[in-house]
């Protein structure tokens, strides 16, 4: 791997000599985002050092960003992190999001807490330096040595035959997140050890909010203020597992409540214990857009903030209202080289769609259209917009044949 590459973008003030020191005596490549052609950033070890002004956004970070997206291989084989320095409060790490997705989708493998954000006031430092007994300005640069050596040093364990934990919050009868978890997983098994949780089995608390003495007090245990099912459970099989698979679907372009409420109590096993060697992959199913929003929620809470190691192209996120038979999973890819499946509606959907319609209808006709809707939920090339269109042409001529007897 070539040496460490400095990907400059924005108008550095401040950022500048926060750089200087920190890569005091560390041999680099310059690359600086502006009117020239893209460096080429693939099987390096990559620093991204974005300053991005007052509003967040600049045409240097676009143009980045944009590269990123359209070359689903500008950075394969790379590592990488990011310094984000802003000169307000706001965009910093909603930049880093945004960035860390695009790098990831052109292959960049981030290790986990691969991002220093220094906001306007430098507030994200404040722990940092009260705990080292220095001012934000001179925490600044040692957190980004610090982040440096880290990426530097970084090389991701390999594990021949890796235990993979399934996480979800889904209903088995009705999650087309499962179905298409179920298709996944199913080429897993052979070269894998798989265990799957899910959060739906009992009370499922969100955290509390303790103080960090209180939670550090319960962390001795590995342990929490509510414990139930995460303690006892997921938390033994997360320090267990190599590879966390989380199963998401997009609920209003977030992550589910008990999803999130999982992620939240993660607080008190990272205290005493340390998550940086463990792969986070995640399959998103979204009704319609949204899906990117999701996997933003994920890499950031669980990589940049809880350390998950986050390897290339760590998301499979779909859309679950076009149809696709699972059979051709797999056999279909687009240009970044990404399988894509469209699952389609499971039989209970048309079944509970039928039985609402019926209600609209005598009860002599809803038998007839519940047998109807069986047989069209077997015909799985049909889709729903087409689907709908028959059914309401079946309705209005049944509603006619009534009026005329």
């Amino acid at each position: 791997m070539k040496p460490l590459t400095i990907v400059s973008a924005g108008q550095h003030t401040r950022l500048q000599a926060v750089l200087e020191l920190a890569l005091t005596g560390i041999p680099y490549d310059l690359s600086v985002i502006g009117d020239g052609p893209m460096p080429d950033l693939s099987h390096r070890r990559v620093l991204f050092a974005v300053s991005s002004g007052k509003y967040g956004l600049n045409a240097d970070i676009c143009k980045l960003l944009l590269h990123l997206r359209k070359e689903p291989a500008a950075m394969e084989g790379s590592y990488g992190a990011m310094v984000i320095d802003g000169e307000g409060e706001l965009y910093t790490k909603q930049l880093a999001r945004v960035l860390a997705l695009s790098a990831n989708g052109a292959g960049c493998f981030f290790p986990g807490k691969s991002l220093v954000d220094g906001t306007g006031s430098l507030s994200t430092l404040r722990i940092q330096a009260q705990r080292a007994g220095i001012t934000r300005q001179e925490a600044y640069p040692l957190a980004v040595k610090l982040l440096v050596d880290r990426l530097l040093a970084f090389s991701p364990r390999r594990v021949e035959k890796p235990n993979v934990l399934l996480l979800h919050a889904s209903n088995r009868e009705t999650s087309n997140t499962l179905d298409m978890a179920g298709i996944l997983t199913a080429y897993l098994k052979p070269r894998c050890t798989l265990q799957e949780i899910s959060l739906r089995s009992g009370l499922l608390m969100d955290c509390r909010g303790c103080s960090y003495n209180v939670c550090a007090q319960y962390a001795m245990n590995n342990s929490c203020f509510y414990g139930g099912a995460i303690t006892d459970e997921v938390f033994p099989a997360i320090l267990q597992a190599d590879v966390l698979l989380l199963l998401c679907p997009n609920y209003n372009d977030a992550l589910s409540a008990h999803i999130t409420a999982f992620i939240n109590r993660l607080t008190a096993l990272l205290i005493n214990n340390s998550l940086d060697d463990k792969y986070l992959y995640a399959i998103i199913v979204s009704g319609y857009s949204g899906g990117d929003l999701v996997a933003q929620q994920v890499l950031g809470a669980l990589s940049l903030n809880k350390s998950f190691m986050l390897p290339p192209r760590f998301c499979l996120w779909e859309t679950a209202n076009a149809h696709c038979a699972s059979a051709a999973y797999g056999k279909r890819s687009e240009p970044s080289g990404r399988t894509c499946c469209k699952p389609s509606f499971p039989r209970f959907r048309w079944i509970n769609m039928i039985r609402s319609l019926s209600q609209l209808i005598k009860k002599r006709l809803a038998l007839l259209f519940l047998l109807l809707t069986l047989r069209l939920s077997d015909l799985r090339g049909i889709d729903a917009s087409h689907f709908f269109r028959i059914l309401s042409h079946n309705l209005l001529r049944c509603n006619m044949i009534k009026q005329q007897s």
